[in-house]
């Protein structure tokens, strides 16, 4: 039996939000990172990475790509055959983390920020050596992060460029909003609130009644009204398009 349920090296935006999620319902966790106040600021005991490899069940590493491979090899030594690797750092195949690991018990996450409450998107692939057993025990352990889906991994990347970057874009898209309604003459505080309101009552809506999101958006739109007056000047100056190329443009740098 292992000591810490889960343990996570790198306790930054990503790892800690992460955390911060699991910590809702899992209290024997370990943490570690470089940044000695960071580390102690999260719901977690400060270990170091060599016990936090030993001793955890799950163990997150929240790294940048570019040092991943050296943590992996630093920790790789004290991995033993219940113990699941799961990485986040994106870009990085379930190949090369196995190589680096030298374990084939890997899960490749995709997280993005919003786990932090709990609304999370996360996606994720399994190497060869994940069994059913750590499947399960991993998605109970995700399970106050939000949502999480498995994907076949050759379409990882492209779910990063949606869900993993897609709240930058739509923060964007409320301060957008927000802005159009003070010019309009509306105070900057209320401008706001309405516009993460009608986000998340959209985005509710759409959710619940399974409806396509064409046919939501139609049902707004009155014959001559101001609501297709709007949507007609989103078009003419090109809001799909941008908001599409804005996801490709991300899985473009990811292939780079």
């Amino acid at each position: 039996m292992k000591q810490y349920a889960a343990g996570i090296i790198g306790a930054g935006n990503m790892g800690g939000a992460l955390l911060s999620a699991i910590a809702g319902k899992t209290k024997n966790l370990a943490v570690y990172d470089k940044d000695t106040a960071k580390a102690a600021s999260a719901d977690a005991e400060v270990v170091s990475p060599e016990k936090l490899a030993k001793e955890s069940r799950f163990v997150f590493l929240g790294v940048k790509p570019g040092i991943v491979a050296t943590v992996a090899g630093q920790i790789s030594q004290y991995l033993d055959a219940d113990t699941v690797v799961v990485s986040m750092a994106a870009g990085v195949p379930l190949t090369t983390l196995v190589r680096w690991t030298k374990t084939n018990k890997v899960i490749r996450i995709m997280p993005n920020t919003p786990v932090a409450v709990g609304q999370g998107m996360t996606l994720y692939s399994l190497a060869t050596g994940v069994t059913a057993l750590d499947e399960s025990e991993f998605l109970t352990l995700m399970a106050p992060t939000g949502k999480v889906l498995k994907l076949d991994e050759p379409l990882i990347d492209a779910g990063m460029a949606l869900s993993g970057c897609g709240p930058a874009y739509v923060y964007l898209f409320i301060e957008a909003l927000a802005d159009g309604a003070v010019r309009c003459g509306l105070p900057r505080e209320t401008a706001m609130r309405c516009a993460v309101q009608t986000v998340l009552g959209a985005a509710a809506m759409l959710e619940s009644s399974g409806r396509h999101p064409g046919e939501l958006k139609d049902a707004v739109c009155s014959p001559g009204g101001t609501t297709i007056e709007g949507v007609l000047a989103l078009e003419q100056r090109g809001f799909r398009a941008a908001a599409a190329a804005g996801v490709t443009a991300a899985f473009d740098k990811l292939k780079r």
